[in-house]
């Protein structure tokens, strides 16, 4: 899975509510013109992605919170982070659908662009399995089901009914960590040196989560590496007592720290 955090798009942690479980998933699409571009230059992507939730911020109407979906789906394959886990979307036409679903939507739509690639469908499949993996029932749905819409258009509804299948060629390789089991907290404690530290130091910056004193002894883990760690906890949607800075499962196979 290749996943572009809130963080890495220099977004705050989300305001939208609180939910930890649904009964699936509803796949959306964007319902205008999207330009043919986004299929040659990611950074176009990213910028699409961007302008979704200025917009969505900007539609006093709908009052959101945030960007209306929790992920999205760009033709180079990337998850994009909108609410993100445990957040109630706002993209599925009521309260009561919002409550029901998560919701994805693909970087396509009713003209321009509109036929997901394999590597979109692969990213949507990607974020269906992420959001099972933190509380979405088995469900795979369209927009339209239950809700008056287009939406998510014709290429991308064929699939969803067809169960959303995984196109060959965008399962990730399995591949067995260095590190097993997970490092867990024995780890991280003061003065411990590890060539997983440092690759975590790497990802702490990349995420904007730099708050370790710069030090050459960037193998070791220190108090400021307590302070970096629970800055991302935090950015992960943990609060008070959860945000301890010690690194759990959950939280450390978010962040993506490469194997090492």
């Amino acid at each position: 899975m290749k996943l572009v955090t809130r963080a890495e798009l220099g977004w705050p942690a989300s305001a939208a509510p609180t939910q930890t479980s649904t009964k699936g998933v509803k796949v959306h699409y964007e319902g205008t013109e999207v330009s043919t571009k986004l299929l040659t230059d990611h950074a176009a992507c990213i910028a699409e992605w961007q302008a979704i939730r200025k917009s969505h911020l900007a539609n006093t109407k709908e009052n959101y919170s945030d960007i209306a979906y929790n992920y999205g789906a760009c033709p180079h394959g990337y998850l994009l982070e909108g609410r993100g886990i445990g957040k109630r979307t706002g993209a599925n036409g009521n309260q009561p659908l919002n409550i029901a679903h998560y919701a994805i939507v693909g970087l396509v739509g009713s003209e321009g662009l509109t036929q997901p690639n394999d590597l979109m469908l692969g990213a949507i499949r990607d974020g269906i399995e992420l959001l099972r993996q933190h509380g979405a029932g088995t469900e795979i749905k369209g927009h339209r089901d239950g809700y008056a819409t287009e939406c998510p258009g014709g290429p991308l509804y064929a699939w969803v009914q067809k169960g959303a299948p995984r196109p060959a060629g965008t399962q990730p390789a399995p591949s067995k960590p260095k590190y097993e089991p997970f490092p867990g907290a024995g780890l991280f404690k003061s003065g411990t040196r590890s060539p997983i530290i440092a690759a975590m130091h790497k990802r702490l910056v990349t995420v904007g989560c730099n708050h370790y004193a710069s030090s050459t002894n960037t193998d070791v883990w220190g108090s400021g590496d307590v302070a970096s760690y629970a800055a991302w906890q935090r950015k992960c949607n943990y609060i008070g007592a959860a945000a301890d800075g010690i690194p759990g499962k959950t939280s450390w196979d978010l962040l993506h720290v490469p194997n090492v």
